[in-house]
């Protein structure tokens, strides 16, 4: 079992800075075909100040840190063991070329299924930009076998 005094665990600000490179290849990698994402001009006629992200984007942002993983270390979990459950996002503001991405972590709950078999694990993170406006928060949830 994990240990529940875990839950409220806080994890270090992690900074990205979004860059065009960045958003044309995760664009084209989730298959986008809207041109905001690829051409400035576009980007710009929309009334974006450079290119935008999609919507997805800023699950890139955790896996660039130094140690993507510290969390899994942390509650002695190994990197095969978990399963990604479930992703939800909740939009604020634009994320576009240009912005530098604080990105805050925390473990906000654990509970299990299945008689303890399948363990759960719930973390929130909020995006803030460099003028600090919180552009995005998000809800993972993983389980782990």
């Amino acid at each position: 079992m994990i240990d529940r005094s875990l839950i409220g665990k806080t994890y270090p600000p992690f900074y990205s800075d979004v860059t065009e490179e960045k958003i044309r290849l995760f664009a084209k990698a989730t298959g986008q075909t809207n041109p905001i994402h690829f051409l400035i001009k576009s980007a710009k006629k929309e009334g974006y100040p450079s290119l935008l992200a999609p919507l997805t984007f800023l699950t890139t942002v955790s896996y660039e840190q130094e140690d993507p993983y510290k969390y899994l270390k942390d509650l002695n979990i190994e990197l095969g063991q978990f399963l990604h459950a479930n992703q939800e996002y909740t939009y604020f503001s634009p994320v576009c070329a240009g912005d530098r991405i604080k990105m805050e972590s925390k473990l906000s709950d654990l509970f299990d299924k299945r008689g303890g078999r399948l363990q759960f694990l719930v973390f929130r993170s909020t995006y803030t930009n460099q003028d600090k406006v919180i552009v995005a928060k998000s809800k993972t949830t993983l389980v782990v076998r």
